[in-house]
This record gives structure tokens, sequence and C-alpha cells, in this order.
């Protein structure tokens, strides 16, 4: 493995540990405290995740440009020439960062945690305080149909990352203001849908900790969780990344006027005496 690759690979678990900390942090907030500061201010809790994001691209961005998310890593290399090479490793160190991530959350809120479960007389392995952690469908929401809305909402963000990030977009924000937008984009998803099924819209947000959660006791209740739910906000991110990223890559791509003028500038020069 070259220095260069090995650098990347730190920097997207570090991005991921930095999303995971703030992010289920706030879980634990909304969660574990009565009455929490969030019940009535649900705003405050989409923030501090599009926030954890914000940070995030702000310290790792100038390595890797943040994919910090396998939907983002598969669409890049499927639409914006991302190497192939990397797209597995860079997986796996986003993963393992959202893995140390909620390790971080558990030395924080163990004792809460503990604290949460023996009040509502729950238990780790049924799921008690499961919810700082990873995802499960919201109210009256299947899997089936949360699956159908992970590959929704992941698009919608997908597609909003490549307008955001196209050079040939006048009116993306510029002077390093895109990660402001990102983190403001992940709130608005989760303020606008995260109800559903808590807007995973990240295989390794949700496989890492959950994953965690598994070896600290939560047992089956985090993997394969109710109803064999975990692969759910695994396969509906990848999927929905795709999607947005076709969505935007054919249908305002290729109409962009700076792009358009950039591929009429060589004819016209060539037309010069």
């Amino acid at each position: 493995m070259s220095r260069q690759l090995f650098g990347e690979l730190i920097a997207e678990a570090i991005a991921m540990l930095i999303i995971i900390a703030f992010g289920d942090s706030v879980a634990a907030m909304y969660l574990l405290y009565d009455p929490s500061p969030y019940q009535n201010a649900y705003w405050g809790v989409c923030i501090a995740w599009g926030m954890g994001v914000t940070l995030a691209i702000y310290v790792t961005g100038s390595v890797t440009g943040t994919h910090a998310n396998p939907a983002v890593t598969l669409a890049l290399a499927l639409f914006r020439g991302f190497s192939w090479k990397k797209v597995l490793p860079y997986w796996g160190a986003q993963v393992v960062g959202a893995f140390v991530g909620a390790a971080i959350v558990y030395q924080l809120y163990g004792p809460v945690i503990d604290h949460y479960n023996q009040t509502h007389q729950l238990t780790r392995d049924a799921g008690g305080a499961a919810g700082v952690f990873f995802t499960a469908p919201g109210l009256a929401v299947s899997p089936l149909h949360a699956l159908g809305d992970q590959v929704i909402l992941t698009a919608f963000l997908v597609f909003g990352i490549f307008a955001i990030t196209e050079r040939f977009n006048e009116v993306a924000p510029t002077a390093n203001s895109g990660a402001l937008i990102i983190g403001l984009l992940v709130a608005t998803i989760g303020a606008s849908m995260g109800y559903l099924e808590a807007w995973a819209i990240n295989p390794a947000r949700d496989f890492g900790p959950r994953l965690f959660a598994y070896v600290t006791g939560w047992g089956p209740s985090a993997l394969p969780g109710k109803d064999n739910y975990w692969w759910i906000p695994i396969v509906g991110p990848l999927l929905g990344g795709v999607v947005g990223a076709a969505a935007f890559q054919w249908l305002i791509y290729p109409f962009l006027p700076a792009r358009l003028r950039a591929l009429q500038q060589p004819a016209s020069l060539d037309q010069q005496p």
C-alpha cells in the first residue's frame, strides 16, 4: 500500500469518526434523557448531524474530498472517474471510522445507556437504547418500505452533492462553503424525512455502529436486527447513490451552460484565421 493511499484511508476513517461521534451523541441526547432537550426541538438533532458532516469535510476534504459514505464512493467511481481499486479500501476505512466513532460515544454515554435501560426495564440484547447507535424502521414503516425510502433519501443526498461540487455549475457554493451546504443538505433530509427510519443514507454510518453494538452486548438486536433489517441501510443507500448520481449526470450535467461553452470553445478557436 502506498503512503498516499494509507493517508487517504486514515482521512476517510477520521471523517466517519467525526460524523458518528457527533451524530450518535446527539441521538443519545435525544433518546436517553427525560425530558430530552430535543424532543420538542428536533431540528437541533438534524443540525448536529449536518454540522458533523461539515466538520468532517473541513478536516479531511483536502486529502480525499471527504467521501465519508460508501454510496458517495460508489457514485464517484461510476460517474466521476474515481479509481475502482480504491473503492473497497475506502469502504473498509469508512466502516472502521464509524466503529471507532461509536466506541467514543459509548465511552461518553455508557453509564447513561445503562441507567436508561434499568429505568425502563430493558436489556441490550432486547434492543434497549439501540437507537443511539443504529437505525430502525419508524412508525408504520415496514422493512421493504424502508428499503425504498433509503433509495430515495440517498438519491436526494448524492444528487445534491454532485450539484454542489460540480465545477461547471455556476451557482454552486464557492470559497469552500460547499462543506456547509452539504451539511445543511444532510440536516434538511433529516428534518423532512428522518422519522421514517432515522435517515441512515450511508451504509457505514449504520453498519459501523451496528457492528460495535453487536460486540458490546446488543447481539442479535443489532445483527441481524429485528426482521433481518441490518442489510437495508446498506443496500438502499448504495442503490440510491447510483440513482441520484445518474439523475444529475443525465438530467442536469449535459445542459449546464458553462459546460456547453467549454465544449464549444475549441471549435471556435479552430475556426479563427
